[in-house]
């Protein structure tokens, strides 16, 4: 294959180099086009466009591949924690014991959140969003943390105290909205316990983590840790490449997740399965109606992928934790019933199946955060929580190879020239 692909444009012939990834991907370098022709390219939604290199997440939507610094994601949901896969998503290896130890101890101590923090929190209206909240008091640990801006090279330090804390603080936001006290860590607890923990005990019982949950979570969190060049991966790639501290990028981060058409989408899965069942929960008269999608209007949520063409290797694994942890509660829940009616549905209708619209990771982890009783407006918090050590992955990679700041062109189709014409003449 050649080095390059030419371009021809008004009988001018223009070379763009070939990059090839180590995948096998391939992209056409177009960074001196426009110098060179005066044309750019428009490309909207960014579907055909490679915005950076990156060395952390490939992602085959046609075979269905997701790996993680080339470890599958099949492999690493069965056999890793957590902070496992954190670690490697961030420094590029899997950690040893020696160095998982020290990484999570280092987490363990800065579970606690500043009270100036609280104090911030407890200003919120009782009814705010935990989105709105969550995105809010991560730009604040700016301010309790300056040197984060300084310039310095301390990006560890902060690292390990978003990690920490963010858990802390998206389950405050459970709780004031119960109406309950706040929990704060407890620090003898492995990551997703405590968080478990700080979400659901209460003074006035003994609360056991149940282990099958505990698992669910760890799978969930691993599986939404990174996914190569999202929306809000993009959106933190972008503000800090402005040279944004990595608070305020993170920050940029969760607002971008909070849209329905990202990470609200488990979200939208739970509030269509409550409207199908305030409708009397026919099950068929749905099915029916989204396959005459353009007559009904009607779309289902949670079902196929804009990047999977085929599945999504996350929803065959979620899948097998959404079975245990229903198995384990047996949460009796017509909405759930639900669920498993449109799943059948999906699996086994030619319609579905032939148009592969299979169902997706966002319409298990919505069944799973249902039955843990986690309220829909808390879903995309915890979308936040897994896909937070991709961001840093991300940012850290972003600040390293010195990316320059982001600044997209456009086209204009504005008026042109015209005169300006006094208030009193128009």
């Amino acid at each position: 294959m050649s080095d390059f692909a030419e371009l021809s444009v008004e009988g001018k012939k223009y070379q763009l180099p070939i990059v090839v990834g180590t995948e096998a991907e391939k992209a056409l370098d177009i960074n001196k086009l426009r110098d060179e022709s005066g044309y750019i390219t428009i490309d909207s939604g960014y579907k055909n466009t490679g915005a950076t290199k990156s060395a952390i997440t490939f992602l085959d939507g046609e075979k269905g591949i997701l790996n993680y610094r080339g470890y599958s994601i099949e492999d690493l949901a069965a056999k890793a924690t957590f902070l496992e896969v954190a670690y490697l998503l961030i420094y590029g290896e899997l950690p040893t014991a020696e160095q998982y130890a020290e990484f999570e101890g280092a987490i363990r101590r800065h579970t606690i959140v500043n009270e100036g923090v609280r104090t911030i929190f407890e200003g919120f209206p009782v009814n705010s969003h935990p989105m709105a909240t969550l995105s809010s008091l991560v730009s604040s640990l700016s301010a309790f943390y300056p040197d984060s801006y300084e310039g310095k090279d301390n990006s560890d330090r902060h690292i390990i105290r978003l990690l920490a804390k963010l858990p802390t603080i998206a389950s405050w936001s459970y709780k004031r909205a119960m109406g309950h006290p706040m929990n704060y860590p407890k620090n003898d607890l492995d990551y997703c316990s405590n968080f478990l923990n700080m979400m659901f005990s209460l003074p006035v019982e003994k609360y056991e983590v149940d282990p099958v949950v505990a698992s669910a979570l760890n799978t969930l969190l691993i599986l939404h840790a990174d996914h190569e060049q999202n929306c809000s991966t993009s959106t933190v790639r972008l503000v800090g490449s402005s040279q944004a501290n990595l608070y305020s990028s993170i920050s940029a981060g969760i607002s971008a997740l909070w849209g329905p058409l990202h990470g609200g989408a488990n979200q939208e899965v739970i509030e269509m399965l409550e409207a199908i069942k305030a409708d009397g929960g026919d099950v068929s008269k749905y099915i029916d109606m989204a396959k005459n999608a353009k007559t009904t209007g009607f779309r289902l949520f949670g079902f196929g992928h804009r990047v999977y063409k085929n599945f999504d290797p996350r929803a065959k694994i979620i899948k097998k934790a959404a079975d245990e942890v229903l198995a384990k509660l047996g949460v009796n829940d017509p909405v759930l019933e639900i669920a498993k009616g449109l799943e059948e549905a999906a699996l086994n209708d030619e319609y579905f199946i032939a148009r592969k619209l299979y169902p997706n990771v966002d319409f298990y982890s919505g069944i799973i955060y249902r039955a843990l009783g986690i309220p829909t407006n808390m879903f995309t918090v915890m979308f936040a929580i897994g896909r937070l050590p991709g961001w840093i992955a991300q940012w850290k990679e972003m600040r390293a190879a010195k990316e320059p700041i982001g600044r997209p062109r456009q086209i204009y189709t504005g008026a042109t020239l015209r005169e300006f014409v006094s208030i009193e003449n128009r």
